[in-house]
C-alpha cells in the first residue's frame, strides 16, 4: 500500500510588485499595470503569506506536479509583465508587390498584399501597444498572452498556402519573441 505525501512548492514576490489572492483569481499590480488571471486549480491549494506565494496539494502525483509549475509560469510571466512587460518585433516583407501597412483603431491594414484588391485586417487585443516604424513593427503589452497572440495575428493574416515559400518570402515575420531572437527555418 503506497502512501502520498503533502506535496508543496513556493514562489517569492519580487518587490515593487503587489499580489491580491480571491480563491483562484490572482490580481497582480507593478510599476507598469496591473493583470488578472483565473487560474485553474482543481485540487490545489494557493494562500499569500508576506512575500510569499505557496501552492499545496493533498496528493504527490505527477499530475497535481505538472499543474503546479504551469500556474506557477503563469505567476511568474505576470511579475515579469507587470515590471518589464514583453515586446515582439516583427518585420514586414514585401519583395513582389509594394505591401502598405497601416493602424486603424484596434486593427491593423494590410493592403496591396501579392497585389489583393481587398485588404486584409489583424486584430489587436486589449492592453496591447502597436507602433508601425517604417518596415519594424513593434507590439508591447504587459499580458504575455495577449501580446504574443496580437504578434501571432499579425503574422497569419500574411500567410502564403499553395506557393514556393524558398521564393514567395513576402508578409509580416515575428523576428523577436519577448525579446530573444528566434531562428528562421523554412
Amino acid at each position: 500500500m503506497s502512501t502520498k505525501k503533502l506535496y508543496k512548492d513556493k514562489l517569492e514576490i519580487p518587490k515593487n510588485v503587489q499580489v491580491e489572492l480571491d480563491y483562484n483569481v490572482i490580481k497582480v499590480k507593478g510599476e507598469k499595470g496591473e493583470i488578472q488571471k483565473k487560474l485553474n486549480l482543481p485540487k490545489i491549494k494557493i494562500e499569500k503569506q508576506d512575500n510569499i506565494i505557496s501552492f499545496t496539494s493533498k496528493y504527490t502525483s505527477k499530475r497535481e506536479k505538472r499543474m503546479v509549475n504551469t500556474n506557477k509560469a503563469h505567476i511568474k510571466n505576470m511579475f515579469k509583465g507587470v515590471t518589464e512587460g514583453f515586446s515582439y518585433k516583427l518585420k514586414i516583407c514585401s519583395g513582389h508587390f509594394p505591401m502598405t501597412v497601416e493602424l486603424k483603431d484596434k486593427e491593423i491594414i494590410i493592403k496591396n498584399f501579392f497585389g489583393e484588391k481587398v485588404p486584409r485586417k489583424s486584430k489587436i487585443l486589449d492592453d496591447v501597444k502597436v507602433t508601425i516604424n517604417g518596415d519594424e513593427i513593434l507590439v508591447e503589452g504587459i499580458d504575455k498572452e495577449k501580446t504574443g497572440q496580437t504578434a501571432t495575428n499579425l503574422e497569419r493574416a500574411t500567410k502564403i498556402k499553395n506557393r514556393d515559400k524558398r521564393i514567395f518570402q513576402d508578409g509580416i515575420w515575428i523576428t523577436e519573441k519577448a525579446g530573444k531572437p528566434i531562428r528562421w527555418q523554412i
